[in-house]
């Protein structure tokens, strides 16, 4: 999918919750959830993919929220007094 390592670290994980109105039922909202790769602040993949949604399906956009994160981090690790016991 990505050939160097230049552009991976552009990339990040980007999920995308978009609510949409009912084609039937302009009252009702659906939720529908979309994950790719994609490069923050812009999103470019997820404005290819909504320009896609406005010209080709039914159900007008309600709003989209979006949460990005880097694929490569490193590891979070604290330190917790305490010890748990199994049986």
């Amino acid at each position: 999918m990505f050939h160097n390592s230049v552009r991976v670290e552009k990339y990040q994980l980007t999920t995308a919750e978009i609510l949409y109105h009912m084609p039937d039922f302009p009252a009702v909202l659906q939720s529908y959830i979309w994950q790719e790769m994609d490069i923050a602040p812009k999103f470019p993949v997820l404005g290819k993919f909504l320009a896609f949604w406005q010209k080709e399906l039914e159900g007008p956009l309600h709003s989209v929220r979006v949460a990005s994160t880097g694929i490569f981090s490193p590891v979070e690790m604290r330190h917790i007094d305490g010890e748990f016991l199994l049986h």
